[in-house]
C-alpha cells in the first residue's frame, strides 16, 4: 500500500480504503489484511521519526533517490524496530531483506540489511 501511494502519487488512506473493499470480499486475507494495516497505519502516523531515522543511517543516499520499493520496505521494517515490541528486530529485518531479494535490484538486499541492522542497534 505504501509502495502503490508513492508511484501513484496518490494518497495513501485512498490506497488503504481500496484495499480494505478487496479484503472484505477476501475473508481468509483478514489476519494478514489487519497486520498490513496495523503497519501502515503507524508507519503513516511516525513516518517523520521513520524517514529521520532511515535518512540518518544510510550513508550516501536519500530517501528520494532510493528506489521506491526499497523506501516502502524500509519504511515498514523500521516501524516493526521502533514501534512494534512484538515483532523482534531480527525478524522485520530478516523479512525485509527477503523482500528487497525478491522485488527490487540486486544491491537492495544488501543495503536493506545493513540500514535495518543499523538502526536496530541504535
Amino acid at each position: 500500500m505504501l509502495f502503490a501511494a508513492d508511484v501513484r502519487g496518490a494518497p495513501v488512506s485512498e490506497i488503504v480504503a481500496a484495499e480494505a473493499l478487496r479484503a472484505a470480499s477476501e475473508p481468509d486475507r483478514e489476519s494478514s489484511w489487519l497486520y498490513a494495516r496495523d503497519i501502515v497505519d503507524g508507519v503513516v502516523e511516525n513516518l517523520s521519526e521513520i524517514d529521520e531515522a532511515i535518512a540518518t543511517n544510510s550513508r550516501g543516499w536519500t530517501l528520494e533517490r532510493m528506489p521506491a520499493v526499497d523506501r516502502a520496505i524500509l519504511r515498514c521494517a523500521a516501524w516493526e524496530i521502533l514501534f512494534n515490541p512484538e515483532i523482534p528486530a531480527g525478524v522485520a529485518t530478516s523479512e525485509a531483506v527477503t523482500l528487497a531479494g525478491e522485488l527490487s535490484t540486486e544491491e537492495s538486499s544488501g543495503f536493506v540489511n545493513g540500514l535495518l541492522s543499523t538502526i536496530a542497534n541504535r
